[in-house]
């Protein structure tokens, strides 16, 4: 199994920055991706973006120029701990975050963060 733990989110102001991080511990050499999901009030979740284990990012158009998804160590390592930078940020960005690791065992997910944009 694998435990996921998010920290970073807030209150920012519209154009303003955050940087969410995700932590895995637990059997972290079975991940082979983590995604960052963000769902809002009366919304679907929402795919943001993701990293393989590899290193290749991908990012949902809405995000696309203004997140960032990295990672703390060397690409075909053992994800532990990825980042969501996420700048220029606006108030439609408003919205839990969570992240999720994908294992050939199955998926888990942490407990997510909420991310409020307003002024």
């Amino acid at each position: 199994q694998v435990q996921l733990v998010e920290s970073g989110g807030g209150l920012v102001q519209p154009g303003g920055s955050l940087r969410l991080s995700c932590t895995a511990s637990g059997n972290i050499f079975s991940i082979y991706a983590m995604d960052w999901y963000r769902q809002a009030p009366g919304n679907e979740r929402e795919l943001v973006g993701s990293i393989t284990a590899g290193g290749t990012t991908t990012y949902a158009d809405s995000v696309k120029g203004r997140f960032t998804i990295s990672r703390d160590n060397a690409k075909n390592t053992a994800l532990n701990t990825v980042y969501l930078q996420m700048n220029s940020l606006k108030p439609e960005d408003t919205a839990v975050y969570y992240c999720t690791s994908r294992t050939y065992g199955g998926a888990y997910g942490g407990q997510g963060t909420q991310v409020t944009v307003s002024s």
